[in-house]
């Protein structure tokens, strides 16, 4: 009854488009850069599938802000927190992968950790030379963060910009915790000089093509996942939180489980968009915790328009292929169009690019006229009319 009701009200026809799409593209891009030749006009290039997968893993996140912004008013400047940790996760499971090829050689302990006269590792990078123990971490991680700072932070009914505040400070301690040495997580430098995930080299561009795929496919369940909850019953009770959580409690209703929900999901969905960004970019370090950082997020989701689903997306695609460009042409003036495309959007389209197209293309569309008082009488006669008379 739950699927009937989703694929009739969810799976709208912008929500397959976008689905079918991106799946495409796990297939599309990967054919395109290993099966043609590379004086090909349509080959893409190594550095290229590696950096359209890291866009993929933004939007991912982007619409992981969605969920909770869009559609249950939470406008958290710390998602980048949840983003992070997922990919030091992965980071430490590829740094147990190196085994003794290091540059020290130690089959067990990390480079930095011999560095650093380390003598064992420490009880919390035990297991991480298994990926199902990587791939849970990865989840529960980001997960218990968000239940954690969640249910105290929800409880106290910690709302605007209030919340915004301390979901930045959780970010910007953790930033500082992780720049510790004595922390194990590689200070400073970070986790990086990975060698192989899953047992194939993590350079080759099978590899990478590989990757490409899981971040498209992870996106468009993401992309599903999201439709499914926003569309449900408890869809509509985050829409309620948002607009009026006074109202909402006075119902009966817990707004604080609610959000609580919404912010956990949100922020498993981060962790994996964080997972898939550290095998691409090669690196995780303490400067993902930044809280500008976060703050980009939000601009991603303003940009594209919150609460639509496919906002995000867009948005997060569009203004991080201006940046690639922006900085390679004007390297100092990035921040500067950054800062002056979020004020734009905010003056100008309120509602984001989706948002501002989806109500254009409602004036458009001619409206539906009511019934006039003759209609609904000629209406009625002629239902009269064709009922069969009795037999006399």
């Amino acid at each position: 009854m739950i699927l009937t009701h989703f694929l009739k009200k969810g799976l709208t026809w912008p929500i397959t488009l976008t689905i079918l799409v991106i799946l495409a593209s796990a297939f599309a891009v990967p054919f395109l850069n290993l099966y043609l030749d590379t004086a090909h006009p349509l080959h893409i290039p190594n550095h290229l599938v590696g950096l359209y997968g890291k866009y993929l893993t933004y939007a991912l996140l982007a619409l992981a802000l969605d969920l909770v912004w869009g559609y249950c008013g939470i406008l958290s400047l710390g998602h980048g927190a949840f983003f992070a940790l997922g990919g030091y996760a992965m980071g430490m499971y590829l740094m147990r992968q190196i085994g003794p090829r290091g540059v020290y050689g130690d089959p067990i302990l990390p480079d930095f950790m011999v560095f650093l006269n380390w003598q064992e590792l420490p009880w919390f990078w035990q297991g991480f030379d298994n990926f199902w123990f990587a791939a849970l971490m990865i989840v529960l991680v980001p997960g218990a963060l968000a239940f954690v700072f969640g249910w105290f932070a929800f409880r106290s009914r910690v709302t605007g910009v209030y919340l915004s505040i301390i979901t930045q400070a959780m970010t910007y301690a953790l930033l500082l915790a992780f720049f510790r040495n004595d922390m194990g997580f590689g200070g400073n430098n970070g986790l990086t000089d990975f060698k192989d995930i899953l047992g194939y080299d993590i350079q080759a561009s099978a590899t990478r093509a590989g990757l490409f795929s899981a971040s498209a496919i992870a996106l468009a369940l993401g992309v599903l996942i999201t439709a499914a909850i926003t569309s449900s019953q408890f869809g509509k009770l985050m829409i309620a939180v948002r607009d009026a959580e006074s109202r909402t409690r006075f119902l009966g209703y817990r707004p604080e489980m609610v959000k609580l929900f919404a912010f956990v999901v949100s922020a498993i969905m981060a962790g994996i968009a964080g997972a898939l960004y550290v095998p691409q970019v090669g690196i995780i370090n303490p400067g993902e915790f930044a809280p500008a950082n976060s703050i980009e997020v939000v601009v991603w989701t303003a940009v594209g328009g919150r609460g639509t689903i496919i906002g995000p997306i867009i948005g997060a695609l569009v203004v991080n292929a201006g940046k690639s460009w922006f900085t390679g042409a004007f390297p100092e003036y990035w921040l500067f169009a950054l800062g002056g495309l979020f004020i734009l959007v905010t003056l100008l389209l309120p509602k984001g690019i989706v948002g501002t197209v989806r109500d254009g293309w409602a004036k458009l569309r001619p409206a539906k006229q009511e019934p006039t008082q003759d209609d609904q009488a000629k209406t009625a006669e002629n239902k009269s009319g064709s009922q069969p008379q009795a037999a006399e």
